[in-house]
């Protein structure tokens, strides 16, 4: 029988394996602190915080969000004219813990809090070593290669962490480099100028700040815009009138949806989790100019029966 069909539908990611977690070295035995500790640690925490962080800071905040991110940065588009668009490489994996401490010691002074949050990191330690770059920065000897780092992408206090460790770049750029245009979502940074030489200028400043708490920008990620012309951000392709999907997500969602046929037909997911999934997509592509594109693709949601 073949499965939905509808233009209200639209699709999730399929994992046809779990996820996996890597480890460096011989296993060792972590205090892992459950859900609730985290919870009650992140209440007492974003108070602190949230007080600090700057308005254009959109990742893992009540009230702010993908959505918000996307608009703050059209209006941004329409009051300049070039936009430089950057991340950080391999950010969560790269998470130096001693620096993050080190920022977070600066406002916790309660000595239980502060342990809870070195077992928590220590639980993260070495799950993403094989993600992280091996980088060395100015100073270091041959040991700098062992300093614990990285947080579990994904965990509630990692992007908290991440908010508290990137807010000291915020401030950087907002009130040393006086940017007048600027919107961060995690590591994704979008800067805006009306010349390209105060952005370039910008740009080797920023470098030399990330630098200072172990992180680097990403070279071939790093791109100047006019802002006539738009940028891609958040899985959207802005502009100053308006946003349109890009090509590369018109692709991953082909992809998927063969992901999901292959699945379907071998009887390893129902034709429920394939409408969940693709009213999940709708939504995302119904937050743009995406009509006629969403028209076309519909076209092509055809499921076989399962075996």
């Amino acid at each position: 029988m073949p499965g939905p069909r509808q233009e209200d539908d639209t699709v999730r990611i399929l994992r046809t394996r779990p996820g996996r977690r890597r480890h460096a070295g011989r296993p060792r035995r972590r205090v892992q602190p459950g859900d609730g500790a985290k919870a009650a640690m992140a209440s007492v925490l974003e108070p602190i915080y949230e007080r600090r962080f700057i308005f254009d800071s959109y990742a893992c905040r009540r009230g702010k969000g993908t959505d918000a991110a996307r608009d703050r940065a059209q209006e941004y588009l329409r009051r300049f004219e070039y936009c430089l668009k950057t991340d950080v490489v391999r950010f969560f994996p790269n998470v130096d813990h001693e620096v993050l401490l080190d920022v977070l010691d600066r406002r916790i002074d309660d000595e239980p809090l502060r342990g809870l949050i070195r077992v928590i990191l220590a639980s993260g330690e070495d799950i993403l070593t094989d993600e992280a770059t091996r980088d060395y920065f100015s100073g270091d000897d041959l040991f700098a290669a062992l300093r614990p780092k990285g947080l579990p992408i994904g965990n509630l206090t990692s992007q908290f962490f991440a908010n508290v460790l990137l807010d000291t770049i915020d401030h950087f750029v907002k009130e040393e480099l006086r940017v007048p245009g600027y919107v961060r979502y995690a590591d994704d940074l979008l800067l805006f100028a009306n010349t390209k030489a105060d952005l370039w200028t910008i740009r080797e400043a920023l470098a030399e700040r990330l630098a200072g708490i172990r992180l680097r920008l990403h070279a071939r990620k790093t791109q100047l815009h006019p802002c006539n012309a738009g940028v891609d951000f958040l899985g959207w392709k802005l502009s100053r009138n308006g946003r349109r999907l890009p090509q590369t997500a018109i692709a991953r969602f082909n992809k998927r949806l063969r992901s999901m046929r292959w699945a379907y037909t071998r009887g390893d997911i129902t034709s429920g989790t394939i409408s969940t999934s693709l009213r999940a997509w709708r939504a995302f592509a119904a937050a743009g100019n995406s009509t006629g594109i969403r028209r076309a693709l519909w076209r092509r949601v055809r499921f076989g029966p399962p075996r």
